[in-house]
């Protein structure tokens, strides 16, 4: 390879859901923009995808997430390395219940899925096609906690953990609680299960975790609360105390109704770390529901290089509403964050309609985020629930 052919920036594929259909952009990253490309179905709504660590393959979980139904899959879709077009390859895998959650260990040897209800987890292998072959079957009954939400495994590949959010309490229920179910995991088997739960999981409501890229720590998104928890590991495995506890949204005493904190992802760099807060409660306005209030953004931490403790030092605006999810692109130079559906807000007296869609942000190299621009996405009945980048 020449020296200029090294020097080649590679390129990156953002790949977005609108229901069952999944869209593919180009990432022009020194122009923090997206350029459509094209699209291509999967079996049902999309849930979640994970590519293969070879970046050459996307397992994708999708279900109309209807109960009783049996429309739940992972489909494996060949990604083009020099287009990133995607293209379906081997038949897709009918799983028993709705798939919320989906990875592969480090060296993408086995999928690993995670189910919501019942909670729960199931791993299968990778054959040598890149399909999916069979399923692992594990030693004894998995505790699988109360509505998982992730699943994902250590950076040394010999444990795993399934993120379970519990749920809140209703004016006829009590509370479900929350818990971090840690396992060691060899070869697609999970085993010596171990549950960790501040004050018995109550006011515990953890969503999504992240890693840092070289640092034994681990930041955890806690969705009812809208906190950020730390963590550190020995030799693999989380311990049970809490090392650092923050506030996701600016004004943590000022919480409208469905503030919820969500994704969460480390920089590549590992210096920041960055969550997404969501609000998308209504009030009745001229006879229509209208947003009434609430933080939709990202915050973003600096990360101590010593202690691994966060810092605020930036709440941005999202421009929508309900970012559910957000990534960023390989270079760590680009976040883009997506929301799933139309939300009308009141503009003055009148209504106005904000559309689903995603915004780009460019990353400086004090980790903060500038707003440079936003795509209006048309999803009709459907939503955006999934976006991800691949470096190609």
């Amino acid at each position: 390879m020449t020296a200029s052919a090294q020097n080649t920036p590679r390129k990156v594929a953002l790949y977005a859901n609108v229901g069952h259909e999944l869209l593919h952009y180009d990432v022009d990253v020194a122009g923090a923009a997206l350029i459509k490309r094209s699209a291509i179905t999967a079996p049902a709504s999309v849930q979640y995808a994970w590519p293969h660590a070879s970046g050459h393959y996307l397992y994708v979980a999708s279900s109309n997430n209807t109960q009783g139904s049996t429309q739940h899959y992972v489909t494996v879709f060949r990604i083009a390395p020099q287009t990133g077009e995607l293209a379906k390859r081997g038949e897709s895998l009918q799983l028993p219940v709705r798939p919320i959650h989906i990875t592969t260990d480090i060296p993408s040897e086995h999928v690993l899925v995670a189910f919501n209800i019942p909670s729960g987890v199931r791993v299968f292998r990778i054959d040598k096609d890149f399909t999916l072959g069979e399923e692992i079957k594990q030693s004894g009954p998995i505790d699988g906690g109360i509505y998982a939400h992730q699943i994902r495994v250590t950076p040394d590949s010999r444990h795993a953990i399934l993120v379970t959010r519990g749920n809140g309490a209703t004016p006829t229920r009590p509370e479900d609680p929350g818990a971090l179910k840690m396992f060691d995991y060899a070869r697609g088997a999970l085993s010596n299960e171990a549950s960790i739960a501040p004050d018995g999981g109550r006011g515990f409501a953890p969503r999504h975790l992240d890693f840092h890229p070289t640092k034994p720590w681990v930041y955890v998104s806690l969705e009812i609360q809208s906190k950020m928890y730390m963590y550190r590991m020995e030799k693999g495995r989380l311990t049970s105390d809490t090392v650092y506890r923050k506030d996701t949204v600016a004004e943590p005493n000022n919480m409208r109704p469905r503030q919820l904190a969500g994704t969460i992802h480390v920089h590549p760099n590992g210096r920041f770390v960055y969550v997404a807060n969501r609000a998308d409660g209504t009030v009745e306005f001229k006879g229509k529901k209208v947003f009434r209030g609430g933080e939709n953004s990202i915050a973003v931490y600096s990360i101590d290089q010593s202690t691994g403790e966060p810092t605020p030092i930036q709440h941005i605006d999202t421009r929508k509403v309900y970012p559910r999810t957000f990534h960023i692109d390989p270079s760590g130079r680009l976040l883009v964050v997506q929301h799933n559906r139309p939300v009308n807000v009141r503009d003055g007296d009148e209504v106005r309609l904000v559309a689903a869609g995603m915004s780009v942000f460019r990353i400086g190299n004090d980790g903060k985020l500038t707003f440079v621009r936003t795509y209006d996405v048309d999803v009709g009945d459907q939503t955006m629930f999934w976006m991800g980048m691949v470096q190609l």
